[in-house]
């Protein structure tokens, strides 16, 4: 079948939205239509180079290169059909996207761990995690890689039944194409991985839509003080809708508010959540944290960011945790279920979050209001084409 999609040619360049062919689903794969796709700083640090690799430089390793590539990996969509043998999925489901592909049978999906699932560890490679081969091409007949194994910036894709999540039908899919990456990653930031619990002081730096994800997050665990950081001050009112109780343009500020509202203390916990992760920007959160408190890194990093300068004595002699995390450390299977049950409890805000619809079309106007700071979240609303 013929579809359009936002499609990558090469880093660097812009997004082009074009016609390009679609193979029908093969075993273990469903035809989904999208209904919304989040635009994600991911896609634009693949676009710009940060999270790309070339494609002669994927080729010495024996693997197809990145592009042309369809972009999106945050989405919600209703299945249009399924492939040989797939049960769990039928024609009419709605469902959103999971950018870490979900086995369910490997070491690390049986100990619950699905967000660092062996095959969601491949979705950066190109083809179908399936079989390897592809399901989407170019109008001149190229194969065509799809971001994460999603490709939600596309108004039909193909995807294995591991990208995938089920929803309820009545939940509405615009505000659930968040659940995607945006809320898992920054919820889950403070309760998996900062562990906020009742009565904390959490700071949360860079309050996008994975910062704000982070800071409704220590809100409902029960923090009793958020500060939320960003140059942008859209973004610091913007995060006071969502639960921050203060809000501050640098680590500076944050630091001396820090001092006063814990007596010298510092946070209990600190998201670092802004668009790129610095190097610089580590000891600067670290430097906000408490004794024996944690800093998790939840933002991405450039591929050539291999190294960082910390005060290593403060943080072994002061006993602080430096950790990690991707999807918030969350199960797609199970939290995805979990966030809808808050989302209707009137907990979780995601329709305020979505600040501007875009048509397909608009998407590098989307990125660029992004960039601009103009935005929490956008969203492309295919319902608008």
């Amino acid at each position: 079948m013929k579809t359009r999609a936002a499609i990558l040619h090469d880093m660097g360049q812009q997004w082009s939205v074009e016609e390009f062919e679609l193979d029908p689903p093969k075993a273990g794969e469903v035809l989904i239509e999208m209904a919304a796709a989040g635009l994600c700083h991911s896609d634009e640090h693949i676009r710009n180079g940060d999270m790309s690799v070339p494609n002669e430089v994927m080729e010495q390793f024996g693997l197809p290169g990145m592009f042309p590539m369809i972009g999106g990996h945050e989405g919600s969509a209703v299945v249009v059909e399924a492939g040989e043998g797939v049960t769990e999925f039928a024609a009419g489901d709605h469902v959103v996207t999971s950018f870490v592909a979900v086995c369910g049978t490997c070491r690390w999906c049986s100990s619950g761990m699905e967000y660092i699932c062996d095959m969601g560890a491949q979705v950066m490679i190109p083809g179908m995690p399936t079989d390897g081969t592809f399901r989407h091409h170019t109008a001149d007949g190229r194969n065509l890689g799809h971001l994460s194994k999603v490709g939600a910036f596309s108004k039909h894709t193909v995807v294995s039944t591991d990208s995938i999540v089920k929803i309820e039908p009545h939940l509405p899919l615009l505000p659930m194409a968040l659940l995607s990456c945006g809320i898992p990653t920054g919820y889950g930031s403070a309760e998996n991985r900062a562990k906020v619990k009742t009565g904390d002081t959490v700071v949360v730096i860079g309050v996008g839509g994975i910062g704000t994800g982070a800071v409704q997050g220590a809100r409902i665990n029960g923090a009793a003080q958020i500060i939320a950081v960003d140059p942008v001050e859209f973004k610091q009112k913007s995060a006071l809708g969502f639960g921050a109780t203060h809000s501050v343009s640098s680590t500076e500020e944050a630091a001396d508010l820090l001092r006063d509202l814990t007596r010298g203390v510092m946070a209990d916990s600190v998201v670092v959540s802004p668009s790129l992760i610095s190097g610089d920007d580590v000891q600067a959160a670290l430097s906000l944290t408490r004794k024996g408190g944690t800093c998790v890194l939840t933002g991405m990093t450039a591929t050539t960011t291999n190294s960082i300068a910390i005060n290593l004595q403060e943080f072994i002699l002061w006993n602080k945790s430096l950790v990690g995390t991707v999807l918030g450390s969350c199960n797609p299977r199970v939290d995805v279920a979990r966030f809808t049950k808050l989302y209707e409890a009137g907990l979780l805000q995601l329709d305020e979050m979505i600040t501007r619809r875009y048509r397909l079309d608009d998407i590098n106007e989307g990125y660029r209001d992004q960039l601009n700071g103009e935005i929490v979240r956008g969203i492309i609303d295919f319902s608008l084409d």
